[in-house]
């Protein structure tokens, strides 16, 4: 397995590019030199023939079919191995698929975010037990709808060169969960001469939406005390009709601001901003977000698209649920994925695990 991951790393540059504001899919062709990691999984081999029906519930909406095509061929194939099991699809958002599951009327619930804390406490006191996810993609670098890295923008004339977790959380925080304290000057981080008594401005997402959750989780380990400073962004509706999106908005703060830090991502690009290398710790290493970093997982504000199924304590999961999750996490499965959406493929190393979670 290690020269096709090595080649696919070696092409994974080739994704990087801008993605276009709406874009639904990112097919990638048949034979881009990308898919040899994929190709070189191992292919799906049923343990045994299952029936019956699954009901899946998941990201989507009624205004657009986010996972449509992803899902439906994703059942397709797996048709010709499974041919007796039967799908309800009810793909009509993130929001509504955990419910689904401790309702009784879904069987998996495939999301387009991470769980938020606030659907894992209602399955919990439902059913009085965590659900069980299994991850089946890693989010893209740019791509909407499809879960892009959180990014960290300063400006161009910043000569900061990295920043880690902990830094984040010292800046973009007030309590310090990460034992940094509170970051509000650049000369804090090292930065001398003009910049030493400059105060550090912080743009974002708005902190109470799906963006704001994920950082607050991943960056400031759950922590509701955000920097009194934060300027929070939101969609904005333009004269014309067009939305100027909340990223946008940030970036374009940003450009006029040369004391500011963002969130936001790489397809809001401005010639003024620049992005940051990350890090999980001062250990390193400092990574940009790329294909390559997504998937092995060393950026660190990276998304995870997982599935969850309801396995009550001590027993076993649903025969035609695992064999589904297997095929998800197969040579087929991991295929579809990069060809008819903008996720990206799981490591071997992160494949291995989840398989090890489907029994």
């Amino acid at each position: 397995m290690r020269r096709p991951l090595a080649l696919f790393l070696a092409f994974a540059t080739l994704f990087a590019g801008p993605a276009q504001a709406e874009s639904t899919t990112h097919l990638l062709g048949a034979d881009h030199p990308a898919l040899a990691f994929v190709d070189g999984l191992p292919a799906y081999r049923p343990q045994e023939r299952v029936t019956g029906t699954l009901r899946i519930w998941g990201h989507g909406s009624f205004k657009r079919d986010f996972m449509g095509q992803l899902l439906a061929t994703w059942i397709a194939e797996f048709a010709k191995h499974q041919p007796e099991v039967k799908f309800e699809n009810r793909m009509y958002g993130t929001a509504s698929a955990i419910g689904s599951l401790y309702s009784g009327t879904g069987d998996i619930a495939i999301l387009g975010e991470e769980i938020s804390p606030a659907a894992l406490r209602a399955f919990r006191r439902a059913k009085g037990y965590d659900p069980t996810g299994i991850e089946v993609a890693n989010g893209s670098v740019d791509v909407n709808f499809y879960d892009y890295a959180h990014m960290i923008f300063v400006h161009r004339d910043n000569p900061i060169k990295g920043l880690t977790l902990k830094q984040l959380d010292a800046i973009f925080g007030e309590e310090g969960r990460r034992g940094g304290g509170q970051v509000r000057r650049w000369g804090q981080l090292g930065l001398g001469e003009a910049w030493r008594d400059a105060a550090i401005i912080p743009y974002g997402w708005k902190t109470d939406v799906d963006f704001g959750l994920f950082f607050r989780e991943r960056v400031l380990e759950d922590s509701h005390r955000w920097n009194g400073a934060m300027r929070e962004y939101e969609h904005q509706q333009r004269p014309d009709g067009t939305q100027y999106d909340h990223g946008q908005r940030i970036v374009d703060a940003l450009a006029t601001d040369r004391t500011g830090i963002a969130i936001s991502n790489i397809r809001y690009k401005h010639p003024d901003v620049r992005a940051l290398p990350l890090a999980w710790d001062a250990k390193g290493p400092f990574v940009d977000a790329t294909p390559e970093t997504l998937i092995d997982r060393s950026y660190p504000l990276i998304r995870i698209i997982p599935a969850y199924v309801d396995v009550p304590p001590g027993q076993k999961m649903d025969p035609a649920q695992r064999e589904f999750l297997r095929f998800l996490l197969s040579r087929e499965g991991q295929r579809i994925l990069i060809d008819h959406s903008g996720y990206l493929p799981l490591s071997a190393r992160t494949l291995t695990h989840e398989l090890g979670k489907v029994k």
